[in-house]
C-alpha cells in the first residue's frame, strides 16, 4: 500500500502546526486556521480552505496531507445504534459506535487495533493486539463520525470503550483528548468524555496527575482476586487491591464518581455473595456501579443472567447505598455492543459453568 510521505497535519496539536508551517517559512497564525477547518468543520481538502491564499494552499498541497479514516461498511441497529468499519491507511481495521439516545449522542471510539488485555468475555481482546492507533486516528473516528452523522455542529459524548485498551496507548490517547478538547477544534469538554480502564496501573497513575482529566471508568467484573485473574488476566499483575488503593487515591472534583463496570456472567460473578463482596470492596470509594449483562455472541463461552438474577444482584448494591445501574444492551443486533468489535467466529460451546467450577469460592 502507497504511503504518503508527507507531513501528516492530522496528527499535529495547533503548536505542533504552527511549527511546521514556521519551518515552512509560513506565518504561525495559520495553524489555529487550519486546525479549524481540519478539526471543526472536517475539510480535510486544502483547495476548500478558502480563508487561506492561494499561494498557502498550493504549498500545503505539496508539502502536507490530512490522512482520514475511510468508511468501509456501516450498519444501523433497529435502536439506532450505528457501528462504523473503519479503514487506516495502512489498511488496518477498526471499528467505532454511534449510540444516540434521547438526552446525548455518544462516540465510542477505539484506541489499538485489537487489544492485548484478553479478558475471557471479550471478542476483540482475541484478536489480539496488531498495533496501538496514534493520536490521529483516535481523533479521526470523531471527525469522520461526526462529518457522517451530521453532527459536526452538535454536542455529543465520547467514550474510549472501543477496540483496545486506551491507558495501554496512553500518549496517543492523551494527546488525542487534548487535540478534541482544543477550543479551536471541535472543542470537547474533558466532562463530556470518559476513559474506561481495567486497570493498567502505572499509566493509571500517570493519569491522576492530568491537567486534563476525563471522567473515569473501571472494567472490574469480579470480587475475588482468584475470580478475576481468570476473566481479566492483567489482574494477576495488578491486583483488585492494587487497583482499588490506587482508585482512592485518584483526584476526583466533588460532585465526580468512579464508574465501575461490571460485566454480568451467569453462574461465574452475578451471586447474591458476589453483590455483597463487591459493597465490601467498593467501601470508601466515590463510586457508581454500571452492570452489564452479557450480550451472548459467537465466541464467547458465557452466558448472560436471568432477569430476577441481575435485579437481586443490582438490589443488594442499592441496599447497601451505592449508586447503581444496569445498563440497557444496544447495538445487539449488529453486534456493536461492549467487546464484540470483531469479526464473529464459530461459537465456542463452552459453558460459563466451566470457568465457575474453576473459581474457589471466597478471596484469596
Amino acid at each position: 500500500m502507497h504511503t504518503d510521505t508527507r507531513f501528516d497535519l492530522a496528527e499535529a496539536d495547533v503548536l505542533e502546526l504552527e511549527d511546521s508551517l514556521v519551518a515552512a517559512g509560513e506565518p504561525r497564525f495559520h495553524a489555529r486556521q487550519i486546525f479549524q477547518w481540519i478539526h471543526r468543520r472536517g475539510v480535510t481538502g486544502f483547495a476548500a480552505m478558502t480563508d487561506l491564499g492561494l499561494e498557502l494552499r498550493a504549498k500545503l498541497e505539496r508539502d502536507f496531507h490530512v490522512s482520514t479514516p475511510e468508511i468501509v461498511r456501516r450498519e444501523q441497529s433497529s435502536d439506532g445504534t450505528t457501528k462504523f468499519l473503519l479503514q487506516l491507511a495502512d489498511g488496518k481495521l477498526i471499528e467505532s459506535v454511534h449510540i444516540p439516545v434521547t438526552a446525548s449522542n455518544t462516540f465510542c471510539l477505539s484506541t489499538q487495533v485489537g487489544c492485548a488485555m484478553q479478558c475471557a468475555f471479550c471478542l476483540t481482546g482475541r484478536m489480539g493486539i496488531v498495533r496501538d492507533l496514534t493520536a490521529g486516528e483516535i481523533v479521526g473516528q470523531v471527525r469522520v463520525l461526526a462529518r457522517a452523522l451530521g453532527m459536526l455542529d452538535k454536542r455529543f459524548n465520547i467514550v474510549l470503550m472501543g477496540m483496545g485498551e486506551p491507558l495501554h496507548n496512553y500518549d496517543a490517547t492523551m494527546k488525542a483528548l487534548r487535540m478534541l478538547a482544543d477550543e479551536h477544534g471541535m472543542a470537547v469538554s474533558p466532562r463530556r468524555v470518559t476513559l474506561s480502564t481495567v486497570g493498567v496501573l502505572p499509566a493509571l497513575e500517570r493519569l491522576a496527575a492530568e491537567p486534563l482529566m476525563p471522567n473515569l471508568a473501571v472494567s472490574l467484573h469480579a470480587t475475588t482476586e482468584d475470580q478475576r485473574d481468570l476473566l481479566v488476566p492483567i489482574n494477576r499483575k495488578y491486583g483488585v487491591k492494587e487497583l482499588l488503593d490506587a482508585c482512592r487515591r485518584f483526584p476526583l472534583k466533588r460532585r465526580n464518581r468512579i464508574t465501575f463496570e461490571y460485566v454480568m456472567l451467569k453462574d461465574v460473578n452475578d451471586t447474591a455473595d458476589d453483590a455483597r463482596r463487591l459493597v465490601r470492596l467498593l467501601n470508601g470509594i466515590k463510586a457508581k456501579v454500571n452492570l452489564l449483562p452479557l450480550n451472548e455472541a459467537a465466541g464467547i463461552p458465557f452466558e448472560r443472567p436471568s432477569d430476577e438474577r441481575v435485579n437481586r444482584f443490582a438490589q443488594i448494591l442499592a441496599d447497601h447505598h451505592l449508586t447503581v445501574s444496569v445498563r440497557k444492551s444496544r447495538g445487539r443486533d449488529i453486534r456493536a455492543a461492549c467487546g464484540q468489535l470483531i469479526t464473529e467466529s464459530s461459537r465456542v460451546k463452552a459453558p460459563g459453568q466451566q470457568l465457575a467450577e474453576l473459581i474457589p469460592v471466597g478471596s484469596r
